[in-house]
């Protein structure tokens, strides 16, 4: 009896020492988009026992990566480890959006099966009515009326089937419709909070019984965010306003509600270890000599070289009365190594692959307004924005909307990497600027001494301003570049152009008064031999 009595002790002292599982929700409280992945930043308030527990975060997203988790808590408790784990989505953990998609296809479904089950009952009345045809039996004496009567009530009740038939199909058929459309809406969400959740398990050990609250985070895959700007110009007395924006996206499963918002742009998936160089050895090739067992001699045959081993270094590297803007309550921080950008309003990330538009900054660019036209391309004069002092502000490359004078232009791409001092824009055609580029014939000539051929070609371009102000403009054309030693080319005029000799490129500064024209008129001489053909493209 005292050995069962220490048993049972035992056995209720391990009970005592296990773990109590507690299932609890949490809400994300602040996020920070990488340019690719997320952390996310969880709050979980829980009350805990005295003594060992186990505190079951759940419905999290899939995606996370276990060995990004770090949580901390406010509390007399101490935590001893996390783990993670898989849930498969349940009824009781399904989705709102999901639920009520379901329960409206379950209702249609319902709604279905009462219009097919209505026309099953038609279908027997119609099926009694015929086999009851023959009226009377054997009995020939009935008269005219009551053969009549039958027959209006045969025609009547046939006519009224095969009306409440084409009903009910009806209403099946648009039943049907909306069924399909929202099975499609239930696979899209489906796949949008994919196929399980994550859990994150977390041991606690604590002297007494108690509320604590747990702060997680970890990385999650399938986020991120992109530059996109604005660039508008008033008119050409005005600086050039420049629109920082993010395309933020997420496809997680979660759902990131008015959250705190923080934009880096740092780049997780590129590893942060500088790659190590190792020694170099250099020596002759020495041919490997072994046995071929097909014959009795010595084989020489040159051995086949291995594969390269994955050395350190490789895997290192695979590895007010206006409306404010919302750019107004961002806060830009320069980190060590990356930009930050601390979105002070709350937003709203749904889980999908729409991406939503985040505000970072509104920046006032000094820029200098000209025209430019390159007639020999087209004769439509563009007007072109030289912005200065943007690499102060962090952007990264980008898809850019362009706007002028409250209208939209068109869209260009900013590579911070490829742009030089100053950044270019295109803010669209001016047809008050005419320009007309003509080929010379008086002073086009084509002459063979001996086994040379010599052909001369000139031209005029006029430009005129037909605006009530003055302009710049800046006029481009060229003249080909010999790619053979048979073929010589030399300017005869230019106008006083800048001659760019290494690209064949003839430059023209110009300031135009109001109703001003200007001709230029440039000329080049070709020497070839006569026995041969030019690819001329004048």
């Amino acid at each position: 009896m005292k050995k069962i009595f220490l048993v049972l002790v035992g056995f209720a002292m391990q009970l005592q020492v296990e773990a109590q599982e507690i299932v609890t929700e949490s809400n994300v409280n602040h996020v920070t988009v990488f340019l690719n992945k997320a952390q996310v930043n969880r709050l979980a308030k829980v009350r805990i026992p005295a003594g060992k527990s186990q505190v079951v975060v759940s419905n999290l997203s899939s995606m996370l990566d276990p060995q990004s988790i770090q949580v901390s808590g406010k509390g007399k408790f101490v935590i001893e480890g996390t783990s993670v784990r898989q849930n498969y989505l349940s009824e009781v953990n399904l989705p709102l959006p999901i639920k009520v998609l379901k329960d409206s296809a379950n209702l249609l479904a319902k709604w279905i099966q009462l219009e097919n089950s209505q026309k099953e009952i038609l279908t027997r009345e119609e099926q009694l009515l015929n086999t009851n045809q023959k009226i009377g039996g054997g009995n020939q004496n009935i008269t005219v009326a009551e053969l009549k009567a039958m027959a209006d009530f045969y025609r009547t009740r046939m006519t009224d089937i095969v009306q409440a038939r084409l009903k009910h199909d009806e209403k099946i058929n648009r039943y049907q419709e909306r069924l399909n459309k929202i099975n499609a809406q239930i696979q899209e969400k489906n796949a949008q909070y994919s196929l399980n959740t994550s859990e994150i398990v977390v041991n606690i050990s604590s002297d007494l019984q108690q509320a604590v609250e747990l702060e997680i985070d970890y990385i999650v895959m399938n986020a991120g965010w992109q530059a996109v700007y604005d660039l508008r110009a008033t008119n050409t007395n005005s600086p050039l306003s420049l629109g920082y924006k993010a395309s933020v996206y997420q496809n997680t499963g979660e759902q990131w509600k008015n959250v705190k918002l923080t934009l880096s742009t740092a780049n997780p998936n590129e590893s942060g270890m500088k790659p190590e160089l190792f020694t170099w050895f250099l020596d002759f090739y020495q041919p490997v000599v072994y046995r071929d067992r097909s014959t009795r001699g010595l084989s020489m045959k040159k051995a086949e070289a291995p594969a390269p081993e994955a050395t350190a270094d490789m895997q290192m590297s695979v590895a007010s009365e206006e409306a404010v803007s919302s750019s107004f309550y961002v806060n830009t921080t320069q980190t060590t190594l990356n930009t930050e950008f601390a979105i002070a309003i709350p937003y709203t990330i749904e889980s999908g692959n729409k991406p939503t538009l985040v505000e970072i900054k509104n920046h006032q660019v000094q820029a200098t307004y000209l025209y430019s036209v390159a007639p020999k391309l087209d004769q439509d004069a563009f007007l072109i924005a030289k912005a200065t002092g943007w690499e102060e502000f962090s952007l990264l490359p980008g898809e850019a909307n362009i706007f002028f004078e409250g209208t939209y232009v068109g869209k260009t791409f900013l590579d911070p990497g490829t742009i030089k001092d100053t950044l270019s824009v295109s803010l669209g055609r001016d047809k008050r600027i005419n320009v007309k580029r003509e080929k010379t014939k008086d002073f086009n000539a084509r002459k063979t001494i001996g086994s040379t051929q010599r052909d001369t070609y000139n031209f005029d371009i006029t430009v005129r301003n037909a605006k009530s102000e003055s302009i710049r403009i800046v006029v481009e054309d060229q003249y080909p570049i010999s790619n053979n030693s048979q073929i010589e080319i030399a300017t005869t005029q230019t106008s006083g152009a800048t001659v760019n000799k290494a690209e064949g490129k003839l430059i023209w500064n110009l300031q135009l008064q109001p109703g001003e024209s200007k001709k230029l008129t440039f000329g080049y001489e070709v020497k070839y031999p006569k026995d041969k053909k030019l690819n001329m493209f004048e």
